[in-house]
């Protein structure tokens, strides 16, 4: 019986503080909300909830699929995107987090001066992929590892894509691909 006295006092006081929350101006309260993403060097206004992912608006609101939903817990890679020039899960991360960050996706790998980026030729080359649905990650994360290790070693590959999964079991072709990459050179 205590409990439901205790309840019973708590309770207007929660739904109080909330009502305070929603009428003070700035508040992000559980309504949607305008927010602008810089992705692909692009500013691009959306209106979302709170709780909606970068992978989300991505996909729903801004028609950018590249980065795939897979495993929805940030175990799988195939949602990779570069924030900041670091390799993270677009499916856990809130696009209100993302705000003021430089996203860059696998459709910013666009080609330049009618040339594919060294990375996506590098997998054609290699025919390192197969259904496909993963390969937007393993750019997008090849990329990143190339930058931070340009001269890799095939186990420093193997090790640095680590967080990305194939069900098609592509890896060889995967990481012949990242280092001719890492060589700036043709396969073919």
């Amino acid at each position: 019986m205590q409990g439901i006295g205790v309840t019973g006092a708590v309770a207007p006081a929660l739904t109080g503080a909330e009502a305070e929350a929603q009428s003070v101006p700035g508040v992000i309260g559980p309504g949607a909300v305008a927010i602008t993403l810089n992705i692909n060097g692009k500013a691009m206004k959306a209106t979302v909830e709170p709780r909606e992912t970068l992978l989300d608006v991505l996909r729903n609101h801004l028609d950018i699929t590249g980065a795939k939903r897979v495993c929805d817990r940030g175990n799988c890679g195939a949602c990779s995107v570069l924030v900041n020039g670091k390799v993270m899960y677009a499916c856990s991360i809130l696009a209100l987090d993302a705000q003021g960050k430089q996203i860059t996706t696998i459709e910013g790998f666009a080609m330049a001066g009618g040339k594919p980026h060294p990375v996506v030729q590098a997998f054609v080359d290699n025919d390192a992929q197969q259904c496909g649905y993963c390969t937007p990650g393993f750019v997008v994360a090849a990329k990143a590892f190339l930058d931070r290790n340009p001269k890799p070693t095939y186990e420093q590959v193997k090790d640095g894509l680590g967080g990305n999964l194939c069900r098609c079991g592509t890896y060889v072709g995967i990481r012949k691909a990242v280092l001719q990459a890492a060589q700036g050179g043709s396969n073919g």
